[in-house]
């Protein structure tokens, strides 16, 4: 009983600490900036257009709301690793710490830009 009664607190925890990579996108544009070269302009230009910034796993390509957006000020389009509590249920993540990785590709030109 006392097994069943752990499993079950351990699967009501919506947020679980993680070390992920993904990139820094915008919500108009949510995972269409996916790719080893980010359109960083675009999504600048997005957020200066009140777009909110966004993060997008790699892996899983899912779309997380970020709950601290200061915390990403000037990545914009990067392509990072976050040390971060991520919440599933709602889509959010909490970012703690963001490092660029060094596969940062070469900058979009305008013309790729919405």
């Amino acid at each position: 009983m006392k097994i069943l009664a752990l499993v079950l607190a351990v699967s009501t925890v919506p947020a679980l600490a993680a070390d992920i990579n993904g990139y820094i996108g915008d919500s108009k544009c949510g995972a269409a900036h996916n790719s080893s070269a980010p359109n960083g302009a675009c999504v600048t230009k997005c957020i200066d257009g009140g777009a909110k910034p966004v993060f997008v796993d790699d892996a899983k390509k899912t779309v997380y709301t970020i709950d601290n957006p200061d915390e990403v000020k000037g990545h914009y389009g990067h392509h990072v690793d976050v040390d971060a509590k991520v919440n599933d249920a709602d889509k959010t993540i909490h970012i703690a710490k963001v490092t660029m990785l060094p596969d940062q590709g070469k900058p979009a030109s305008a013309m790729e830009m919405h």
